[in-house]
Formats: structure tokens, sequence, C-alpha cells
């Protein structure tokens, strides 16, 4: 297994929790402004992000939640790049309705607000 990206989340926005419930989760680097910072998980990067983008069928865990990545948006790894934001959603769309978008295979949305805790691991890998 390649890890693509590993990364740790620093600080958990206050609106995370009710975006998560539905299945969607944005992450943002450190440093994010301040408006953007309230809906999301903000992170610091431990190893990656790789070159190149995961495909379909790489895996995505947020703490113990593990999912497979069923979409990429054509700009969405790009933006990782760069600013280290992306919009996953766990919705099992197999085309992504946004261009910096990754879509994951559905998950208990119960479980992915527990998982999204300081401190907590992000890894995809292919």
């Amino acid at each position: 297994m390649t890890v693509l990206l590993r990364t740790r989340v620093t600080a958990i926005g206050p609106e995370v929790a009710d975006l998560a419930e539905g299945g969607v989760v944005i992450l943002f680097a450190d440093g994010s402004p301040p408006e953007l910072a309230e809906v999301s998980v903000l992170h610091k990067t431990e190893h990656g992000p790789s070159d190149g983008a995961p495909q379909k069928g790489a895996s995505i865990t947020l703490g113990p939640v593990a999912a497979t990545i069923t979409a990429v948006g054509s700009s969405a790894w790009s933006k990782v790049l760069e600013m280290g934001h992306v919009v996953i959603s766990f919705n099992g769309a197999t085309e992504a309705e946004r261009p910096g978008e990754i879509c994951a295979s559905q998950v208990d949305g119960q479980a992915l607000v527990a998982a999204l805790k300081t401190g907590a691991i992000i890894t995809i890998a292919a």
C-alpha cells in the first residue's frame, strides 16, 4: 500500500459535526481563513501529498473509520497540493458533483463525527 497523504487533525470547526453527520468533511491546512475554519477540519500534513491523485478504489481512513474512494473531481487533488483543501463526500457517488470533491463509500455519520478529533490521523492510500 502506498500512502498518498497522511495528515493529523489540529482543530475542528464548530460546524463540522453537522456536516459530518451528513457525510461531508471539509479539510483545510492549518492557517485557513477564520470563516473557512468554522466548517473545516484543520490539519497538518505528515506525509505527502503525492504528486499523483488517488484513483477510484483507493482507501481513505479517518481515525477508525475506513472508506473506499469512488470518485475524484478534476481539481480535487490540485487543491490538496496547493492549499491542503478538499471536500470529502461519503456518499458513494461514482462521479464527483464538484471539481474539488473526492467521493467515498458511505459511512455511519455518527461514527464519522466521533472519529473527528484533534490528533486523529487521516490517510489516503492506494
